[in-house]
């Protein structure tokens, strides 16, 4: 089948198939998760949860934090 007319195919699903889908092909790009990274993962996550917990995590509002982003998209 062509690719052309597999993406016509795809584009013409439902969006929560053509969600499923997307997300399905995207993995496939990335190959087998390791181990090591995704246990870094859930130790750095699980830090930062017992410090927001704590209180003594810095956190930034989300209008704040959108700005930065848009300044530094702009300087680029």
């Amino acid at each position: 089948m062509a690719t052309h007319t597999l993406l016509d195919q795809a584009l013409g699903l439902p969006l929560n198939q053509r969600a499923q889908l997307a997300a399905a092909l995207l993995r496939s790009l990335d190959g087998d998760p390791d181990g090591d990274v995704e246990a870094a993962w859930t130790a750095e996550i699980q830090k930062r949860v017992r410090e927001i917990d704590a209180g003594t995590a810095s956190l930034d509002h989300w209008p704040d934090v959108r700005e930065r982003a848009r300044k530094r998209l702009r300087e680029q």
